[in-house]
C-alpha cells in the first residue's frame, strides 16, 4: 500500500481488558489487507522481556505484536520498559538498556526525568513512523488514574502527541461496563475525548444481539460509537505477558498427560517461556507452589526470576526445595531456565547487592556450578545446536536476558546445553533428567520439546508439535474473529485520507 494510515491506539478502562491481544488482531488484519504495521507501546510495566536481533530488552507484548505484523522486534516499539525487582521499585529499561533501579515514588515523581523519558519515547515513534504504517499503539492499564495524568507517558499524552485515532477497550466480563465507559471518557480533557473514535466492548459471554440495547445506551451517554462487540475466546491461543494471566492457567495433575510443574515464584520472569506447553497436546503444564502437586509431576521446571536469591531463599523456607531434591533422586526431570538454572548449582552469591540484601543464598545443589550476580546485564539472541545433537547445523534460536556469571566448580569439565553459533557454550547437561540453561524460549524449538517428552509412555507422546506455524494459525484466527465483531469499514475511515478512497475495502487474498 501506497497510502500511509494514520496511528491506532488501543487504550482501557482498566488492566487486562484485553488490549494487548486486540492490538495483536488489528496488526494481523493490517498485514492481511496489505499495509506494512508495527505495534508500539510507549512504557510497559512487566517481567516477561526479550532480546531484540540487536541485543536490546523489551516487552513480549509488543513481540507478539510484532510477529502479527510479521516483522522482527525492535526496542523502538517499546522504548520504556519497568521490571519490577520488588514491591516498591523496579529496574528501569530505556532503549533497551537497563539505566538502573528507581523506587515508584521516584519513577513517578521526578517530573523532568518522566519528561526526559517521553520525548525519547516519542522519538521512537517517529523512527517507527518513518518506517512502518499504520502505527498500532497500545495503552497502560486505564486511562482515567487522574493522580499520574500530569505524569503520564503512554496513555492519552502519546494520543495526543502521535495523533492517534484512539479505540476504548472495556471488559464487560468484569462487570460494570457501563459505569467504567462512562466514566473513564467522562474523566478526559476535552482535546482528550476529540481522539475517541470508538468503544470495543470485550470478552463478551452469549448472544451478542442481547447487548443492543446496551450499544445504544453507552452510545447515548457518551457520543462515542460502539464499533464492536467481542466475544469471550477459548479456542484462539495468544501469548499474554500480564501476570494476571497466571491466574488463568492450570494448576494441577492431569490423567493421560506428561505432568509438568512449573514452580510459581514470587519473582517470576519470562513465564511465556513455558507457553509452548500450554499448546502442545502431550503435556500437561501447571503452574505451583503446592507440594503435593509439584511431588506428582513427571517433570519439574523452574523459571527465570528477578529476584534469584530471595526467591531460592522463599523455596527453602517453604520445603520446596527439598521436594524438588527429592524428586530429582527419584529419578524425575528437573530442568532450569535462566535465574531457575542459576537455582541448580551449588551456591548463589550476590556480593554487590543488586538484588538485594541477600548476599548469598546454598543453590538445590543438582549441578556441579556456583552463580555471582553481576552489574553488567546480558541482552543477545542465538541459533544454536542443542546438548544432544537434535538441533541439525545450529538450527534452535533462543535469547538470553540475566545479570549474572555461572562457573564450573572446581576441574568439573564441561557439559553444555547448548553449542552456539559463535562457539560459546551455555547451561549444563547432568544428563537427560537433569540440565538447566540461561536461554529463554529453549523449549520453543521442536527438537528441545522431543527431548522433553523423551521417556514418558503416553499415547499422545509421539505427536510432533510446531510452535511457530501454530502461532501463525492463531493470529489469523484471531485476525478473522475480530473482523466479524467490529465494523472495520468505520475503523479505517478514522485512518485514511479523504484523498485516498474506500481502503477498507481491502481483503486478504
Amino acid at each position: 500500500m501506497n497510502v500511509r494510515l494514520k496511528p491506532i491506539m488501543f487504550v482501557g478502562t482498566c488492566s487486562d481488558a484485553g488490549k494487548s491481544v486486540i492490538n495483536a488482531a488489528f496488526c494481523r488484519i493490517f498485514k492481511q489487507d496489505g499495509y506494512h504495521p508495527a505495534p508500539f507501546k510507549a512504557q510497559n510495566m512487566s517481567l516477561n522481556s526479550y532480546s531484540t536481533p540487536e541485543g536490546g530488552e523489551m516487552g513480549r507484548a509488543q513481540v507478539v505484536q510484532a510477529e502479527a505484523c510479521g516483522i522482527a522486534p525492535h526496542t523502538d516499539m517499546n522504548p520504556v520498559l519497568l521490571k519490577p525487582t520488588n514491591d516498591k521499585s523496579s529496574q528501569v529499561v530505556l532503549n533497551g538498556r537497563p539505566v538502573g533501579n528507581m523506587s515508584a515514588r521516584d519513577y513517578f515523581g521526578m517530573q523532568n526525568r518522566k519528561e526526559e523519558l517521553f520525548e525519547e519515547a516519542v522519538e521512537a515513534f517517529h523512527r517507527l513512523e518513518s518506517r512502518y504504517s499504520p502505527i498500532v499503539l497500545e495503552g497502560a492499564g486505564s486511562i482515567s488514574e487522574l493522580n499520574l495524568r500530569d505524569r503520564d507517558i503512554t496513555n492519552m499524552r502519546m494520543a495526543e502527541r502521535a495523533g492517534a485515532a484512539t479505540f476504548l477497550v472495556a471488559d464487560i466480563d468484569r462487570g460494570g461496563v457501563f459505569g467504567s465507559v462512562y466514566g473513564t471518557i467522562a474523566l478526559l480533557k476535552p482535546e482528550e475525548r476529540a481522539l475517541m473514535k470508538g468503544i470495543i466492548i470485550n470478552k463478551f459471554r452469549g448472544d451478542a444481539s442481547l447487548f443492543d440495547d446496551g450499544r445504544k445506551i453507552i452510545e447515548d451517554l457518551t457520543g462515542v460509537p460502539v464499533v464492536g462487540v467481542i466475544p469471550w475466546f477459548h479456542d484462539i491461543k495468544i501469548e499474554e505477558e500480564d501476570s494476571v494471566a497466571l491466574d488463568m492457567k492450570r494448576n494441577t495433575y492431569r490423567d493421560g498427560k506428561i505432568n509438568v510443574a512449573i514452580i510459581l515464584l514470587k519473582r517470576m520472569s519470562n513465564f511465556t517461556d513455558f507457553d509452548v506447553l500450554d499448546m502442545d497436546p502431550r503435556f500437561n503444564a501447571y503452574y505451583t507452589n503446592n507440594i503435593d502437586e509439584i511431588e506428582k509431576a513427571d517433570i519439574i521446571l523452574l523459571p527465570g526470576s528477578k529476584n534469584t536469591l530471595s526467591d531460592l531463599q522463599s523455596l527453602r523456607a517453604s520445603g520446596i526445595a527439598e521436594t524438588i531434591i527429592r524428586a530429582h533422586k527419584n529419578g524425575k526431570k528437573v530442568i532450569g531456565i535462566c535465574g531457575g538454572y542459576q537455582m541448580m548449582g551449588a551456591r548463589l552469591e550476590d556480593p554487590e547487592a543488586i538484588e538485594g540484601n541477600l548476599r548469598a543464598v546454598p543453590g538445590l545443589g543438582l549441578l556441579p556450578q556456583c552463580t555471582i550476580i553481576e552489574p553488567e546485564k546480558i541482552t543477545r539472541q542465538s541459533t544454536f545446536a542443542f546438548r544432544p545433537g537434535l538441533c541439525k547445523d545450529g538450527s534452535c534460536k533462543g535469547y538470553e536476558i540475566h545479570m549474572g556469571r555461572t562457573a564450573l566448580l572446581g576441574d568439573v569439565p564441561e557439559s553444555p546445553v547448548a553449542i552456539l553459533d559463535d562457539g560459546r557454550t551455555d547451561g549444563y547437561y547432568l544428563d537427560n533428567t537433569c540440565w538447566g540453561s540461561y536461554m529463554h524460549g529453549i523449549l520453543d524449538n521442536p527438537e528441545v520439546l522431543e527431548n522433553l517428552a523423551e521417556g514418558f509412555d503416553k499415547e499422545t507422546a509421539d505427536i510432533p508439535f510446531d510452535y511457530s506455524a501454530f502461532k501463525e494459525e492463531q493470529y489469523d484466527k484471531l485476525a478473522t474473529l475480530v473482523r466479524e465483531h467490529v465494523d472495520m469499514e468505520y475503523v479505517y475511515r478514522q485512518l485514511t485520507p479523504i484523498s485516498a478512497g474506500p481502503l477498507w475495502r481491502h481483503r486478504p487474498v
